[in-house]
């Protein structure tokens, strides 16, 4: 092995990566605008779309209540409710979306109340529907507020307060610092998103440098250079390894940019709606702004290995193809490789131990986690670093070994 060799072939290959169109868009144009530019639009849409939601007045219809004419006139009074008739498929209007909800008033429900029996106010919906949850919502607080109007009645004619019933308070109050509530918020999103990047930014170099030497007919002049194998499998996967790092690093920049820039604005548009989800929303916003960058370091430091086994693994592939096109039917359905292990160290309730870091990519997913929340499990980030160090070794070994197989190299 000869560093010199190395670098010589890592230089060259370097150059003619930068002049492939392909190459730069994979590597730099997704990562530094197109990803950041989508994930700002979503976050301005999800804003606007629940905003509105939450400003209109959505259409309820009101089954029976013929002989509760109190409550029938406080709901149609209600400002917030706009009380229509159900008419006759009143079911199939909610599941249309052109009735957001149904409210049914059991018979008798005013005189039942007043006998201080309990009744069951009935509320249809389309569940898991965003403007169908917000009139449900509503029609909620309406009916907590109306209750407790009465129970304020009973009280008073009792000669009680209505501090009778409510003894005490409980009022929640949060305690982390907002680096920790932060990525506690999007711990697993981060890591999930810089091992996706980093295997996309080696996607394209790992298949135009194997299986695009083979298309071009430029294998062969290759190998004649009086250059070991070895030094030519090692340039190659540095080449593949520097776009993939870049890849994560312009994203780094540009999303941490995107957060500090826009994040803070956002919440602000958000902190000028009505409501407490408004403004837990801001502060969730705020809160993800202000990520330990100590954590995303870390982070990195645990996907550089994973990078390295991801190019080298991606190189080794591609040399089974014989085109570029046919290297694309080998590589692009390993991107549910990456993604599925990933999603799962999203869900709740799986958390990182000694077992699960020794399995690669979750493990690094769950570690992420933990890093941007500001906790660093030294025992499991170990274990994590060397089995990923462990891993990109024989990546790179099979790498090498599988270039040195002319079989492989020259198939028909």
């Amino acid at each position: 092995m000869s560093w010199p060799h190395i670098l010589a072939v890592y230089g060259k290959e370097l150059r003619d990566m930068l002049r492939d169109r392909r190459t730069l868009i994979s590597m730099i144009v997704v990562p530094t605008l197109i990803m950041p530019g989508l994930l700002a639009l979503v976050a301005t849409i999800s804003v606007k779309v629940t905003q509105d939601a939450a400003a209109a007045i959505p259409n309820v219809a009101l089954i029976g209540g013929d002989d509760s004419p109190r409550l029938a006139a406080a709901l149609r009074a209600h400002g917030k409710l706009s009380i229509v008739e159900p008419g006759a498929d009143w079911r199939g209007r909610i599941a249309a979306k052109t009735l957001r909800a149904a409210v049914e008033i059991p018979p008798g429900f005013d005189r039942t109340v007043e006998r201080g029996e309990p009744a069951t106010v009935r509320i249809y919906n389309y569940a898991g529907e965003l403007r169908s949850g917000a009139a449900v919502g509503e029609l909620q607080r309406f009916f907590r507020a109306y209750g407790d109007k009465i129970v304020v009645a009973r009280l008073a004619e009792r000669g009680l307060p209505p501090a009778a019933i409510v003894p005490f308070e409980v009022r929640p109050e949060n305690v982390a610092p907002p680096a920790k509530v932060g990525g506690n918020i999007v711990g697993g999103l981060i890591p999930y998103l810089f091992l996706m990047l980093a295997f996309v930014g080696a996607m394209y170099p790992a298949m135009d440098l194997a299986a695009g030497e083979k298309e071009r007919g430029t294998m062969e002049t290759i190998l004649c250079s009086p250059v070991a194998r070895i030094d030519l499998v090692l340039g190659k996967f540095l080449t593949i390894l520097t776009a993939s790092l870049s890849t994560v690093a312009c994203s780094l920049v540009s999303m941490g940019l995107t957060l500090a820039i826009g994040g803070p604005l956002l919440a602000q548009k958000i902190s000028g709606g009505t409501g407490a989800a408004a403004r837990r929303s801001a502060e969730q916003i705020a809160a993800i702004t202000t990520i330990d960058p100590l954590g995303l370091v870390g982070v990195l430091g645990l996907v550089l290995p994973m990078a390295v086994l991801f190019s080298a693994g991606l190189f080794t592939l591609s040399l089974f193809a014989k085109s570029f096109k046919e290297a694309q039917t080998y590589v692009s359905p390993l991107i549910i490789v990456i993604v599925l292990p990933a999603i799962i160290g999203l869900l709740p309730g799986v958390e990182l131990n000694a077992r699960l870091a020794f399995v690669p990519i979750l493990n690094v997913s769950l570690a992420g986690k933990e890093l941007v929340s500001g906790s660093w499990p030294w025992g499991h980030l170990a274990l994590i670093f060397g089995s990923s160090c462990a891993y990109a070794a024989l990546a790179v070994a099979l790498a090498v070994r599988t270039f040195g197989r002319e079989s492989v190299l020259f198939r028909a």
